[in-house]
């Protein structure tokens, strides 16, 4: 029978858990060397609060509620730090998961790294260009590809085709 000290236990046990491997392996994508590298205070004054909580601080926006998840036309979806064009409209699909999801980037566009965060290994996503952090890759998407790229789409900006 579980009750509220073993339960209380299991919660720090994890919580420590986390935080060793986090420290082990560490998820933090803007930590290697990249092609556009700005301070603190330089990233702080071109993005917002929520672009820099997501892009350089590896935060999660709420599902549901990026304008770009109901995106709808065609074009690109840039990266809101350095403006690298990331995903094409065409490789964008409805997930229902509430974050703007692709079946695959544009070529050159991402790199990918281990995140344990969550205890477990999953993929996260960067650009390549400024480190900044995108989402997380999944095998639950659709084909050709069979990939779900989970974008956070504060870290994007969309730039619509011209006619």
């Amino acid at each position: 029978m579980l009750d509220r000290r073993k339960l209380i236990g299991a919660a720090a046990i994890a919580a420590l858990s986390g935080t060793v491997l986090t420290r082990l392996w560490p998820a933090n994508a803007a930590s290697g060397k990249f092609e556009i590298e700005k301070t603190e205070a330089e990233w702080r004054a071109i993005l917002d609060e929520a672009q820099y909580a997501v892009l350089r601080e590896e935060a999660t926006e709420r599902a549901f509620t990026s304008p770009l998840n109901d995106e709808k036309r065609k074009g690109v979806f840039h990266c809101a730090g350095c403006d690298l064009p990331l995903y094409s409209s065409d490789t964008k699909y409805d997930s229902g998961t509430g974050w703007p999801s692709f079946w695959a980037p544009l070529d050159n566009a991402v790199a990918t790294s281990t995140d344990y965060k969550l205890i477990y290994p999953r993929t996260e996503v960067h650009c390549r260009r400024c480190g900044g952090h995108l989402g997380h890759v999944f095998n639950d998407g659709p084909q050709p590809t069979g990939l779900r790229y989970c974008m956070n789409g504060v870290a994007m900006t969309f730039k619509p085709a011209t006619a």
